[in-house]
């Protein structure tokens, strides 16, 4: 503010004068704009732009008891239904629908991302079992989709993080049933990783978890009691395989050292078997071993029986079973006898594929109480081991080609051979889980 005084016909003189500061609940400096109080500013120039007290809470006008009263009044998840019945109904919801649940409002978002929503549905027989497959693409990229055995569809998922888009020899294990687990491998760029991500079924999307206690690549890996083990493998700058190994528990969330193997070993096999964790693989002087891991003892011992001469991969275990693949495109399976300690053929679909690598058999798991054989052209076999008849001929349902039967076949089968291999493309599985949501 200015002001003019005049002292003789020639001389003028100016004397600025300071607006004094005013108390008031308004913050008249437009610091807070869009506010029309803030309780805790108090003093302030007027007209000038920088508040005196900058610490002004644009939240403390609103008391506790607006915010709870608010949370109090929530509309209802299904209009005219009390929240407990529209629960009920949204569970009943096909698992396929629940990516277009989560956008209709934000109290469906935070129903389905929760773990009461799945726990229901678990409980209640209501879960569905996804297979989700990775693959290598020609460009040396890793892709993945999750195909739906009830609508017979390949589902899209979000990108794989980037450190795991060129990794090779990776670990890929699922953790309480709906949590898959990437971790280690070796980077193009960086070498051997230590890093560990996983992948959430009911939300569709990527999170960090704690990285393992050592680098490496080209391990064995399994899930015991919902406890991630790793051993062996490979590390870069290290001459020889590795002996270590280590276990992840999600609950607490920490990796912890466990007993090492007696030799070091790169495997290219393993399975869990009568609570024990057998693995196969290479030696320091690439000779074959195999040794099985105790979890209750806590020792490792090397094992040189029925079962390892005759194992061959992919091989799964199922009801207490041991099952393996006994031709290279899966159209047959053995089974592992105890008693006689040998492996014994168990089903023969009599239908032989061909023997190009699009048409190798790269993945055997358990699928809705069924063994399901993926190839790398991405079709897929589903076999009623539980079925009392084990001849083709007189039970046509006790192997089932699900992912290659009239348009389906004709759309997506083929679509993925061409991608696979036969069509002079390199591509082929790395890993296979199953995830349930």
């Amino acid at each position: 503010m200015e002001r003019r005084v005049e002292g003789s016909p020639n001389a003028q003189r100016v004397i600025r004068l300071q607006a004094p500061l005013v108390d008031s609940v308004s913050c008249y400096c437009k610091v807070d704009a869009g506010l029309k109080t803030v309780a805790t500013a108090r003093k302030f120039v007027p007209g000038s732009k920088i508040c005196i007290q900058p610490d002004i809470n644009p939240r403390a006008h609103r008391s506790r008891s607006s915010r709870r009263e608010r949370n109090r009044v929530q509309p209802p998840l299904l209009p005219g239904l009390p929240d407990d019945l529209a629960i009920a109904c949204l569970i009943r919801v096909p698992r396929v629908e629940h990516r277009k649940l989560r956008l209709v409002c934000k109290r469906w978002q935070r129903l389905l991302s929760g773990n009461f929503y799945y726990s229901l549905r678990k409980n209640l027989g209501m879960a569905e079992e996804w297979v989700y497959v990775m693959k290598r693409d020609r460009d040396g990229k890793i892709s993945w989709h999750a195909f739906d055995p009830t609508y017979q569809l390949w589902q899209p998922l979000p990108p794989v993080p980037v450190e795991y888009s060129e990794a090779r020899g990776f670990g890929c294990a699922v953790l309480s049933g709906c949590h898959l687990y990437l971790f280690g491998g070796e980077d193009p760029l960086r070498g051997s990783m230590r890093r560990v991500v996983f992948y959430d079924a009911r939300t569709n999307k990527w999170h960090p978890a704690p990285g393992m206690i050592r680098r490496r690549h080209c391990f064995g890996s399994c899930v015991i009691d919902n406890c991630l083990y790793v051993a062996g493998g490979e590390c870069e700058g290290i001459q020889r395989a590795l002996r270590s190994a280590e276990v992840y528990d999600p609950s607490k969330r920490k990796w912890s050292s466990i007993a090492e193997m007696g030799t070091g070993m790169v495997p290219f096999i393993g399975v869990i078997h009568n609570g024990k964790w057998y693995l196969k693989g290479l030696g320091s002087r690439r000779q074959v071993m195999s040794e099985a891991y105790d979890p209750e003892t806590n020792t490792w011992t090397p094992v040189n029986d029925g079962m390892i001469t005759g194992w061959r991969n992919p091989s799964t275990t199922m009801n207490g079973q041991l099952y393996s693949i006994d031709c290279r495109d899966g159209c047959k399976l053995r089974v592992y006898d105890e008693a006689t300690d040998s492996w014994n053929k168990f089903i023969d679909s009599k239908l032989h594929l061909g023997s190009s690598r699009a048409l190798e058999a790269a993945a055997l798991v358990p699928l809705n109480g069924k063994l399901c054989i993926i190839r790398n052209n991405m079709s897929i076999s589903l076999v009623d081991v539980s079925s009392p008849d084990k001849h083709v001929e007189s039970n046509p349902r006790l192997w089932e080609n699900i992912a290659g039967r009239g348009h389906f076949r004709t759309l997506v089968t083929n679509l993925w051979s061409s991608i696979a291999g036969r069509s002079s493309l390199k591509s082929h599985i790395v890993h296979c889980q199953v995830l349930q949501a």
